[in-house]
């Protein structure tokens, strides 16, 4: 099992900072994808940013879906399990995707938490949702990709899945894959190196089917990282002056970078999100997560919604409708980051004709 990590370097191929009347001007490359598991569209997004149509979707989530279907408009949108969409009757038009994408939901495979200890387990991330193995989707998603059969399967997940125990998993993925008739790489990448505002790195495994015949796929990025100072919002959420996590921030110095690292005083004790990273102008944010704003070091404050937003590189105004913009942004893939994968899947296989 080999993973390809990117370097690091130069110019941006994409902006992070967009509208959604932008996307209608992107030149459109005549391939079509279909999102699984699709949130509340990060993926989707970087995809129209590359040319494609993103002609449907699949989302457990009533409220991700309604997200999804107000910004995307998808043709084809299916509200439901997995499961149950790898045995429901679809449209034609599904059996003839050039993608499939799916970001089968990770979190028992993050480098924080239980881990080991919460794989096998039933979880629900919200109410309303119905329990799911979540160690299963992956495998349940590979399903649906051998009934649609398309020419290229991409999926992303934590880099958790590649360490420890859990290669071993991954070993079973690659099988999967292969008994369903695809080729699987894997890649480590880096979304700062990729044209995004923050230190982000995931696994996606891209597998073509194996009559396509399609060369190595070739992922490297060098793009010189996005600085905070160059966005951040006048517009910041204060800090209560009463709260421990005021106190703390009037303790930090310069060489902390996260709440935690502010110990000079425990008499305040334990704050919410005490993992919460400090997000500083003349550095790269930290990986957004889906429960966390970070801590501005620069003033006693959180960042803002807009600063979420383009960390996350989504449309500036995408609309989350009453949805919390952290948990749906940190839910998501940044779509530059799918951008330059999906550009790179069209030039390298694609554009080349070998179909």
């Amino acid at each position: 099992m080999s993973v390809l990590i990117a370097g690091s370097g130069s110019m941006h191929k994409f902006n992070y900072i967009y509208s959604l009347d932008d996307l209608k001007n992107v030149e459109k490359n005549g391939r079509k994808v279909f999102s699984c598991f699709s949130c509340g569209g990060g993926s989707s997004m970087g995809y129209k940013l590359a040319g494609y149509e993103v002609i449907g979707n699949l989302e457990i989530d009533p409220e991700m879906n309604e997200i999804y279907v107000e910004n995307n408009h998808p043709k084809h949108n299916f509200l439901m399990d997995i499961r149950d969409f790898a045995t429901t009757d679809l449209p034609e038009e599904l059996f003839d995707l050039d993608i499939l994408d799916g970001s089968p939901p990770c979190s028992t495979f993050s480098m924080c938490g239980a881990r080991e200890a919460g794989w096998g387990k039933e979880k629900k991330f919200r109410e309303g949702q119905k329990k799911q193995t979540l160690d299963d989707l992956f495998f349940e998603f590979i399903k649906v990709a051998e009934r649609l059969q398309p020419k290229v399967i991409v999926a992303e997940n934590v880099k958790g899945l590649i360490a420890g125990k859990a290669r071993g998993y991954v070993r079973e993925i690659i099988k999967h894959l292969d008994d369903a008739g695809y080729t699987c790489q894997i890649f480590l990448l880096n979304a700062a190196l990729m044209g995004v505002p923050q230190k982000r790195e995931r696994v996606f495994f891209i597998a073509q089917r194996k009559d396509m015949g399609f060369p190595k796929l070739t992922l490297k990025y060098e793009e010189e990282p996005i600085l905070y100072g160059e966005f951040a919002d006048e517009d910041y959420i204060p800090l209560n002056k009463g709260t421990a996590h005021y106190k703390r921030w009037q303790q930090r110095s310069s060489k902390d970078n996260a709440l935690g690292d502010t110990v000079k005083d425990r008499e305040y004790g334990k704050v919410s999100c005490f993992s919460q990273r400090y997000i500083k102008l003349e550095g790269v944010a930290s990986t957004q997560t889906e429960s966390c704003r970070h801590t501005r070091f620069d003033v006693p404050g959180l960042t803002s919604d807009k600063d979420v937003i383009t960390i996350q590189t989504f449309p500036q105004d995408y609309n989350f409708l009453k949805s919390d913009v952290v948990y749906v942004c940190g839910m998501s893939v940044p779509p530059v980051m799918m951008a330059h994968i999906a550009s790179d899947i069209y030039d390298q296989w694609f554009k080349s004709g070998v179909e």
